[in-house]
């Protein structure tokens, strides 16, 4: 028999091995190091990144030991990569004087990429209202695209009660707090500030996003003039007027000059106040005490004055 004219390439026994070795490789997700200047932020990544106290540690602790765990980020069509998640470890890296920082690269569409940068923030101690309010609102989102539900868009609507569980889950919250929380997003800038730094309460500001834009700046305004923040029954109050059509800057000044009964006395003072009237090594306790020795040397003496 003629031999046959067509060649017969056997695959050795190395070539089948590196093949294999080469298939697995591709499915295990392998850590680079990356440029801080590549890195970018999630687009309205809704945790803020501040040079506070924690800031400052984590930048000292990756000065002594590194970055420890990896960053996740995804590749950016226009060059470079969206971080999604290690953001304040790209800030402390930064402060630390890093150049790189170990990255792991993942292909992921936007839902999926929104909905791991939620998770892997959401269970940090201290997250502003703010902060909770537009990631659940965020991740919410991004499920409903996924179950093929469209986004309503409407200002009274947040979401189905069993989509927010799932966003509620991870979180050790329920639906409805998930809401709640969401409902935050509806208030304008400068009342939503008010609830981070805790002078108008998170039941109040609930009841309060349901007043329109305009006037949630009228009712600042009256907030103002009557030097008083609105109680949950007075919420709940101005909210049912707006809903009738009949909150007019009248009634609300007139709801906050009412007297809270039962409501002592309350004075706070923020630490971003305090901060500036004492030595950077003060703690809290130290802040506290001096206050205290202060306000008592005070009184002695207005005390002393008034008996002469």
């Amino acid at each position: 028999m003629k031999p046959s004219g067509r060649n017969l390439n056997l695959t050795s026994y190395d070539e089948i091995f590196q093949t294999e070795e080469t298939r697995i490789e591709a499915f295990q997700e392998k850590v680079i190091d990356i440029p801080l200047t590549e890195l970018h932020p999630f687009k309205n990544h809704p945790f803020k990144v501040t040079n506070d106290e924690s800031m400052l540690e984590t930048a000292d602790s990756i000065t002594k030991h590194g970055v420890l765990v990896p960053v996740i980020a995804r590749p950016r069509e226009e060059g470079g990569y969206e971080l999604i998640s290690g953001h304040r470890r790209k800030r402390a890296s930064e402060l630390a004087g890093k150049e790189t920082l170990p990255c792991i690269v993942r292909n992921l569409d936007d839902d999926a990429a929104t909905i791991i940068m939620v998770d892997s923030n959401i269970q940090r101690e201290n997250i502003l209202p703010s902060e909770r309010a537009f990631a659940y609102k965020l991740k919410l989102d991004a499920i409903r695209r996924q179950a093929g539900r469209p986004s309503n868009k409407s200002r009274q609507v947040v979401g189905n009660l069993e989509s927010a569980d799932i966003v509620g889950k991870d979180a050790g919250e329920s639906g409805r707090q998930v809401q709640r929380y969401i409902r935050l997003t509806e208030l304008v800038p400068e009342l939503l500030d008010m609830v981070d730094v805790k002078k108008i309460a998170f039941n109040p500001a609930v009841e309060l996003s349901y007043l329109m834009p305009h006037e949630q700046v009228q009712l600042m305004e009256a907030m103002d003039m009557e030097q008083a923040t609105p109680s949950l029954s007075q919420a709940q109050r101005l909210k049912k007027y707006s809903q009738d059509g009949k909150l007019t800057f009248d009634v609300m000044t007139a709801i906050m000059s009412e007297e809270k009964k039962g409501e002592p006395d309350k004075v706070t003072l923020t630490g971003e106040k305090l901060k500036k009237y004492f030595p950077k090594s003060y703690t809290p306790q130290q802040m506290e005490e001096t206050i205290i020795k202060l306000l008592e040397g005070w009184s002695r003496k207005r005390q002393q004055s008034q008996e002469r």
